[in-house]
């Protein structure tokens, strides 16, 4: 029998080039036969290998039945033998070679196409399901919840920061007019800031978004102190260490005290006994109210220069009467019967407010006299200005206080009933007072004589009956007070 050879030595052998010897092919399964058994053993049916190769389904199994007529054409059908050998695991080159031996063709000097490596089977794609959400979101739960408590166990954990941006130095001075001085500095964002000065109260503010913070403080002459913490408004915790600031302002050299007074006019008459006491001083730390009779000098007093009696502050500064005020009348031994003689009343001695300005009432009964002010600083230093003026009563003034318990009160004025008071009548705490004015008569009814205290056009009356004890008084503008049966 004559030895075959492959296509590609028959045409080795028609190019003139030596043939390659071989042994003769033996009998085997057909090409068909092969690509589907090796098909069977990859455990792939066509569908797959179309996917994975890229190849029509169709053309796989047209090369499986061995019908070439299905195939585009010889270049298409040599490269989809090619691929699909590769693909199954076969030798490409002897899958050619079989194709080209069953089908008794010679090896075409046709070049070849080669086709790209089968792709690798794409990667099975994750699946999103009930049980895999619910893990996530507990994982992302859990997560959180961690740096959550990590969180707050560090903002417990730390205290607020403090730090003092100006004054940039600790211990500072300023010019001897300086009054105040704002504060710079930074800390906690949100902190509560406090500043302590011994013998003051405490000045609080907060640090904003930013940690910054700005307080303004007041300075006395000499040395200041400041201690500035900072505190956490959650958790309450304070700074490790307060900052600690001294600012001083020069003492400038004593300066005697400067007086104006504006009220009252020198030679004003007044219908009620509260004559108001108005000025402003400079370098004086305490004013003295007096009051004489006219005609009779207070010893030492002396009147400054007659711009004195200028205003040095126009505009009227109303402020409550101070705790230590004058008497409010002379001492006697008041009664039903008659109304004691005047006498003058005590001083007065009252602290002027920061900006040197000061004002009170002082209590008069009718008649002349001279009020006396007196302003006094360091080192003795004084300077006093004299006023007279004249006290004329009209109508009734009267004057009720409540002391030593409450009262309930019931008033008519002129015959009519006061509107503060009502038909019928308030209960007044002790303590109280309550001013009323008539032209001719002013009617009380107490139901407590004892706890009840009058003061008529100036005069202390004290009280008129015994505690417990209602009565009813009448005052005119004359004469002593008279019980009535009015209820």
């Amino acid at each position: 029998m004559s030895a075959r050879y492959s296509p590609r030595d028959q045409a080795r052998r028609r190019l003139g080039a030596a043939p390659r010897i071989e042994v003769p092919v033996e009998a085997g399964p057909a090409l068909p036969e092969r690509l589907l058994a090796a098909r069977e053993r990859k455990g792939v049916d066509l569908f797959r290998a179309e996917r994975d190769t890229k190849i029509r389904s169709r053309y796989l199994a047209a090369l499986e039945r061995g019908d070439y007529r299905e195939l585009p054409g010889a270049v298409y059908t040599k490269g989809f033998l090619r691929n699909y050998a590769l693909y199954l695991g076969l030798d490409p080159d002897e899958t050619l070679e079989q194709f080209h031996r069953e089908r008794g063709d010679a090896i075409s000097a046709e070049p070849s196409i080669v086709v790209p490596r089968p792709i690798m089977a794409p990667r099975q794609a994750f699946t999103f399901t009930p049980g895999v959400v619910v893990a996530a979101l507990l994982t992302v739960g859990v997560v959180l919840f961690a740096v959550y408590l990590g969180l707050q166990v560090f903002r417990f954990a730390k205290p607020p920061t403090i730090a003092v941006t100006d004054p940039a130095t600790a211990v500072s001075q300023v010019d001897e007019t300086t009054t105040s001085y704002t504060i710079r500095g930074t800390s906690t964002p949100g902190a509560s800031i406090t500043i302590v000065t011994p013998g003051r109260d405490p000045i609080r503010g907060n640090a904003d978004a930013d940690g910054r913070w700005t307080i303004q403080v007041d300075l006395r002459r000499g040395r200041n102190q400041f201690e500035i913490t900072a505190t956490d408004p959650d958790t309450g915790k304070q700074a490790d260490a307060p900052a600690t600031l001294f600012i001083t302002v020069p003492f400038s050299v004593v300066q005697a005290p400067t007086l104006s007074l504006d009220q009252p006019a020198d030679g004003a008459t007044f219908q009620n006994g509260a004559i108001p006491i108005q000025g402003s001083v400079t370098n004086a730390t305490t004013v003295t109210v007096t009051a004489v009779p006219a005609g009779q000098a207070a010893s030492g007093a002396t009147s400054p220069a007659p711009s004195a009696g200028s205003s040095a502050n126009p505009s009227p500064r109303p402020s409550p009467k101070p705790a230590a005020g004058p008497t409010a009348a002379p001492a006697g031994s008041p009664g039903p019967s008659g109304t004691p003689a005047p006498s003058a009343p005590g001083a007065s001695t009252i602290t002027p407010r920061d900006d040197g300005s000061f004002d009170t009432s002082f209590e008069l009964t009718a008649g002349r006299w001279t009020i006396t002010v007196t302003a006094s600083g360091a080192g003795s230093k004084s300077v006093s200005i004299s006023r007279t003026v004249t006290v004329s009563y009209k109508g009734v003034a009267l004057v009720v206080t409540v002391k030593g318990g409450r009262a309930w009160l019931k008033v008519w004025v002129d015959g009519q009933l006061d509107p503060t008071l009502g038909s019928a009548g308030q209960v007044v705490d002790a303590g109280k007072s309550l001013t009323f004015a008539g032209t001719q008569t002013v009617e009380v009814r107490t139901g407590s004589a004892g706890s009840t205290f009058f003061t008529l056009n100036g005069t202390s009356l004290g009280s008129l009956g015994p505690p417990g004890t209602p009565q009813t008084w009448l005052f005119s503008p004359t004469g002593p007070p008279t019980q009535t049966g009015r209820q």
